[in-house]
């Protein structure tokens, strides 16, 4: 292999990256296996298989998995393999089921991977041993969950599931917070689409501010203001690169993890506009009963916006919901959009959070089909030849540290981009 560890880190520079890391095939390889094959990976959420014999079906960069509630009650994340033949045994994207079945030989296993039965058991001598573990479907050797999002490792080395989230579990918390019973609920349905391009231009554009007065200049009203994005608003943040509303868009916090590569942005200024409505105030009085006033008041504050799970998961807080990035080949990558209920929250305004999704973050929405767009177009034009290397040095000189050793900063700096490529080269350039 051309890319030893000293070539991996000819690649990335403080400021820049080079283009390879989106169009070589073997990178995008390599990436599969010492990014989504060694660290921690979002695999779905708790409320999606909320019943025993529930299954989603997904994949951890290009290896398919099963995730499913036993009949014991518990969370399993299996590989979604016939310990036979090695043919895809759950087909389906999600169902209930007492047994998996696959279609090649009969062969069934239970909803934690373990072999079941094997058909036509007669035709095998009595030295094959049916209780052979590794014969079953087969589990991963990690698997975490915090507060009902489920993350997996095909790794048996590492760090805990706590240290790879480390302060970005702030943004799980803020989310689940605010509902009347501390869960977020997935079932909502979810979008799914296809985009020309590689897997990273999605986890950078999450927490990119720079292209929003650029690449969404059509959602933007001749006032100057975005359209409405949640019920009963008429329209939204001031979008501009200069004047008064860039001015304001430049005191976003920005934060990036060196290590991890998590990241996230400050909140937009019309998040501060909450409601005042009959719903919204039985969903705060809800909250103050439980938490009282000066808690709820903190729980109802917004703090951020976007926030990108290194290096498959992104988190939004205003039209809130979870997006999943699902690498298929180094120019072409899926990503599931799921809406976030909150559990005990009035009917009405969780249907609200569905159905204004589909005007934001759909493949056909007012703001999702700019972003796909520019995917394209980045794709394509990165096969030019005028140069080598794409960049990210954007408020480069007025980066700082906190107390964590992790990148902050404010406004529409290129922060968050640096700390993923800074996780990227870590792991990438890793023995083994």
């Amino acid at each position: 292999m051309r890319y030893d560890p000293d070539a991996i880190r000819a690649l990335v520079h403080r400021d820049r990256i080079h283009r390879s890391l989106y169009l070589d095939p073997e990178v995008f390889d390599l990436e599969m296996q010492k990014i989504f094959g060694a660290t921690w990976i979002y695999v779905g959420h708790e409320s999606l298989v909320p019943k025993p014999g529930d299954f989603l079906t997904t994949r951890i960069g290009k290896y398919p998995i099963v995730l499913s509630r036993h009949a014991d009650g518990k969370i399993y994340v299996i590989h979604n393999s016939c310990g036979h033949r090695g043919a895809i045994v759950c087909n389906e994207e999600k169902g209930n089921a007492q047994l998996f079945r696959c279609c090649y030989h009969g062969w069934t296993f239970k909803t934690n991977g373990d072999l079941d039965a094997v058909a036509m058991p007669r035709g095998y001598g009595k030295d094959f041993d049916l209780t052979n573990p590794a014969l079953g479907m087969g589990r991963l050797p990690r698997v975490g969950i915090y507060r009902g999002f489920v993350f997996a490792s095909l790794s048996e080395k590492g760090p805990s599931l706590d240290e790879h989230l480390g302060h970005a579990k702030d943004s799980i918390d803020e989310l689940c917070d605010r509902a009347p019973e501390g869960e977020i609920d997935l079932s909502g349905g979810v979008h799914k689409y296809l985009y020309r391009g590689n897997w990273k231009l999605q986890l950078e554009n999450a927490v990119d501010m720079y292209h929003v007065p650029f690449s969404h200049e059509s959602t933007v009203r001749r006032s100057g203001k975005q359209f409405g994005r949640r019920a009963g608003e008429d329209s939204a943040s001031a979008i501009s690169d200069r004047g008064s509303a860039a001015q304001r868009w430049e005191q976003r916090s920005a934060w990036g993890a060196r290590s991890t590569g998590h990241s996230y942005n400050g909140h937009q200024p019309i998040a501060e506009q909450l409601p005042d409505d009959p719903v919204f105030n039985a969903y705060r009085a809800m909250l103050e009963r439980k938490h009282g006033a000066e808690r709820t008041k903190i729980i109802l504050t917004p703090k951020r916006h976007n926030t990108a799970f290194y290096p498959n998961m992104t988190l939004q807080a205003l039209n809130q919901h979870i997006r999943v990035i699902v690498p298929v080949t180094v120019d072409r990558t899926e990503v599931h959009v799921y809406p976030v209920m909150l559990k005990g929250a009035p009917g009405e305004m969780n249907r609200s959070f569905v159905r204004h999704l589909n005007v934001t973050h759909s493949a056909a929405s007012l703001i999702q089909t700019d972003d796909l767009e520019c995917f394209r177009r980045c794709q394509d034009g990165l096969n030019a030849q005028g140069s080598d290397w794409v960049w990210f040095a954007r408020g480069i000189d007025t980066d700082k540290q906190d107390e964590r050793g992790d990148y902050v900063n404010t406004g529409t700096v290129e922060i968050q981009q640096r700390a993923q490529y800074s996780a990227w080269l870590r792991l990438m350039s890793a023995k083994g």
